[in-house]
């Protein structure tokens, strides 16, 4: 039986081609893994095609199956192209700094899907990029987390022609698989499994790398399109990421606040997060969340100091909050981060 998920909610068809060509790696065909999903090989070759979250997860669990490679996701990432991402992996190419390049996959994710999106946190000398879910993914959580941030950190590293250096955190528990592509992928030996969130950290300096492939014109052309995309979405669909930037820096503004440093009404700025399936109260609580994660491995700052840090004046509500978006008391987060 296969689990429902949102059904307004899509993927490029384009990786999902990708994970059909995956497939042949492994001789099982294109049609062998498309029967029965109402998907063909000409309609994921459609540019501009979209399928559906539920198709996808589809797909992936009989390409698992018919391969018989439980570690599927890991295939993809180790395989994932800047150019499976369209204009947004045509302007990350070509963009200055690394810092550039993750500014403006922030920006324009949404072009790819609405269904996650990426936020970055900057704290003292550490940058954390989150991946946020804007519908819940469900049994395809581990393998989009997996295959996305493995792919990230390898076309990073690609783009400024060195490592990065850093460690991504995954909130599914280790699976037995893992340890054979840990030994054969270097950059997989800093990968830490039931965390609280789905992130990758590494240090600020890296910001400031230089891309070996930087454009400046190229990179104009590459926004200009990306705009025309994101325009092409409806008005709204620029809202949430405008109100996710400003909770970012602080996530203790009200509704009241936010609306005003936006320029329009409470009221407004609520309909048209719920036009985005969304609330004010869920991209708070993200944006505290996100906060108090990286604020946990400053060891020097006691749970009080954290809980006023994200806006709670008693520790016990935050600690309830924190049990409530992670499923764990912050203490043990901390003491399971370090270990």
């Amino acid at each position: 039986m296969t689990t429902q998920l949102n059904p307004s909610a899509s993927l490029p068809a384009g990786y999902a081609r990708e994970i059909v060509d995956l497939c042949g790696r492994f001789r099982v065909s294109a049609g062998e893994v498309l029967r029965g999903l109402d998907l063909t090989v000409a309609m994921l070759e459609e540019p501009r095609a979209r399928v559906p979250l539920d198709t996808f997860l589809q797909l992936v669990q009989r390409a698992e199956t018919l391969t018989g490679e439980p570690g599927l996701c890991y295939y993809a990432g180790l395989h994932t192209r800047v150019s499976w991402h369209g204009f947004l992996g045509f302007a990350a190419m070509t963009a200055s700094t690394l810092g550039e390049a993750l500014e403006l996959a922030e920006r324009y994710s949404r072009t790819r899907t609405e269904a996650i999106a990426l936020v970055t946190r900057i704290d003292g000398d550490v940058v954390s990029v989150f991946l946020e879910e804007n519908v819940p993914l469900g049994p395809l959580r581990e393998f989009l987390a997996t295959t996305l941030f493995i792919g990230l950190a390898l076309i990073g590293e690609s783009l400024v022609g060195k490592p990065i250096g850093g460690r991504l955190d995954l909130s599914h528990p280790e699976p037995a698989y893992f340890q054979k592509f840990k030994t054969a992928v270097p950059a997989l030996k800093n990968v830490r499994f039931d965390q609280p969130a789905n992130r990758a950290v590494f240090p600020r300096d890296a910001l400031s790398m230089r891309i070996v492939s930087a454009d400046p014109a190229a990179t104009k052309l590459a926004r200009e399109q990306c705009e025309r995309e994101l325009s092409a979405l409806g008005e709204s669909a620029t809202v949430l990421g405008k109100v996710r930037v400003v909770l970012r820096d602080d996530p203790t503004l009200s509704l009241e606040e936010v609306a005003k440093l936006l320029r329009v009404s409470a009221r407004t700025l609520k309909r048209r997060l719920a036009e985005e399936k969304t609330t004010f109260s869920d991209l708070s609580d993200g944006a505290r969340k996100h906060k108090a994660l990286v604020l946990l491995e400053d060891r020097r700052l006691t749970i009080d100091a954290i809980a006023t840090a994200v806006g709670y004046s008693d520790t016990a509500n935050f600690t309830r909050a924190f049990k409530r978006w992670t499923g764990k008391a912050p203490g043990e987060a901390r003491d399971r981060a370090g270990a």
